[in-house]
């Protein structure tokens, strides 16, 4: 029969499970190791007005996600008001309305941006040339003197926006740029020269990103579409530099307007921030925007959830550790998979204790389970009074453990007590049949790889890597189906041959 069939599903095991965990660490971010530490920015903005006994409503420009930032949790605070949140294509917004408010009012919106280099900034089309707007005599003639001067000495969209931006601001300030300026401020003027010379530019507004100040507000800053690049260009507004700070952020790119209060005066909007480092697992788990399918993660279920998860996606690990273990080497263990199980009660209880525990509560159940032979009773009946007497042995070592003020000795319940209860049966039967030492051949098995797979399921790289990368999964599966196809000699099996050795060496 052709294996064809079988190397390419393992195949393709191995490459959908390298491809997901791959495109999860690049995509979003998530690191290979834990302990990872990433800075995040938390921001306030405190929006205050004046309510003029009647309704209101309050739309806030939101920040989104954008080259070296990421949005990772919002919230507002605002009693009485209703809040909802919208998106478009000029960017997102919070909307905060009631029927009726009096007086000085004040709205809270918070957010959490995450430092990410390799973020990028969604697509966003140039918008179309919006019609200009006629000047009135002289200002006619002024605003074409200054565009002229600066498009002779451009060579491009992006240096003329900078030859204007000097022209209007810089040291060659003249008179045409000091007449325009009693009519419009310096960025809007600019934004509408350009757009009067046929270049797509807009009005941004960012926030400089600085540790522990308070009452900050906004800057404006000039981003003009370069048709060479196909991309968007920010150009400082007073010196004509382009390209943006590290510590820029930019709350609004739509070219609207970033606080508008409808029903209230004297409105203005300041912001606070503080910087701080959290684990990037924290990260991820606060991460929502961008959930899709090749983003499938536990991180989207409830916090109990994710923690029961945690573990069981460790059990595939203590498999790989049994089939190595048996397929290869040929260790005995009583069950194939109990020493599994046993490994995620070690996790729970450590290792010295959980080890202490698993063997008191063994040997004192193989004592009465050998008095309970003696009775002649039915399989079913007498693993039921096994189960019953680890119960009872296991409410005795813990009651017993408290008094004596060992604390750990309380985490013995965690052991499955249905598998021990097995465990204990089947060690009998095997004393039974084959003897004290075949019991401690199959018992010692068990403890040794129960400790490996705790070893290994309790390493704090393989627990991120599991709960993190579900594609691990794939993979885990494709190397316990190459191992399952072995059909060679284990290792222990070799000493069988050590006679023939001997034989063969010259006297």
């Amino acid at each position: 029969m052709s294996r064809l069939p079988f190397y390419l599903i393992v195949g393709f095991l191995l490459l959908a499970g390298i491809a997901t965990s791959i495109h999860r660490h690049i995509q979003f971010e998530i690191p290979w190791v834990p302990g990872e530490q990433r800075q995040v920015w938390e921001i306030e903005a405190v929006i205050t007005f004046n309510a003029q006994n009647g309704p209101v409503q309050v739309d806030l420009a939101l920040p989104a996600n954008q080259a070296g930032y990421r949005v990772l949790t919002e919230n507002t605070a605002s009693s009485g008001y209703g809040l909802s949140y919208s998106a478009d294509e000029l960017g997102r917004q919070a909307q905060w309305t009631i029927r009726e408010a009096a007086g000085s009012q004040q709205l809270y919106y918070s957010v959490q941006m995450l430092v990410a280099p390799d973020a990028r900034a969604p697509n966003q089309p140039p918008p179309g040339l919006a019609t200009p707007t006629p000047w009135e005599s002289p200002y006619e003639t002024a605003a074409d003197q200054l565009i002229e001067r600066a498009w002779a000495r451009s060579a491009n969209n992006a240096t003329f926006a900078r030859e204007l931006i000097l022209d209007i601001n810089g040291e060659r300030q003249g008179e045409n740029a000091r007449l325009l300026l009693t009519q419009e401020n310096p960025s809007a003027l600019i934004v509408r020269l350009l757009n009067q010379a046929g270049v797509q530019a807009r009005e941004v507004s960012g926030l400089m990103l600085e540790d522990a100040r308070r009452r900050q507000s906004l800057s404006s800053w000039i981003q003009v579409f370069d048709e060479p690049g196909e991309q968007w260009a920010i150009f400082n507004p007073t010196t004509g530099e382009r390209g943006r700070p590290e510590n820029l952020l930019l709350w609004e790119t739509g070219g609207r307007a970033v606080l508008e209060v409808e029903g209230g005066t004297n409105s203005q909007v300041s912001f606070s921030m503080l910087t701080h480092n959290q684990p990037a697992s924290a990260a991820v788990r606060n991460h929502r925007s961008q959930d899709t399918l090749l983003n499938f993660s536990i991180h989207s279920l409830p916090l109990e959830e994710q923690a029961l998860f945690q573990t069981i996606l460790l059990i595939p690990i203590g498999a790989l550790v049994v089939v190595l273990l048996r397929v290869f080497i040929g260790v005995k263990t009583s069950g194939t998979f109990m020493p599994v199980l046993i490994a995620l009660a070690f996790i729970q209880t450590t290792l010295l204790t959980g080890l202490i525990g698993f063997l008191l509560i063994v040997a004192v159940g193989l004592v009465i389970r050998n008095y309970l032979s003696y009775l002649n009773l039915l399989l079913v009946a007498r693993v039921s009074a096994v189960i019953i007497t680890v119960i009872a042995i296991i409410a005795a070592f813990t009651v017993l453990a408290y008094r004596m003020g060992l604390s750990a000795g309380l985490t013995v319940t965690f052991f499955p007590m249905i598998i021990l209860a097995w465990t204990i049966e089947r060690m009998s039967i095997l004393w039974e049949e084959e003897g004290p030492k075949e019991v401690l051949i199959q018992g010692g098995g068990s403890l040794l790889t129960a400790v490996l797979a705790y070893l290994a399921m309790n390493n704090p790289w393989i627990r991120h890597i599991t709960f993190n990368f579900l594609g691990v999964q794939l993979i885990l599966m494709a190397f316990i189906l190459l191992l399952g196809n072995y059909t060679g000699y284990r290792l222990l099996e070799l000493r069988r041959f050590k006679p023939i050795t001997e034989d063969e060496k010259p006297s």
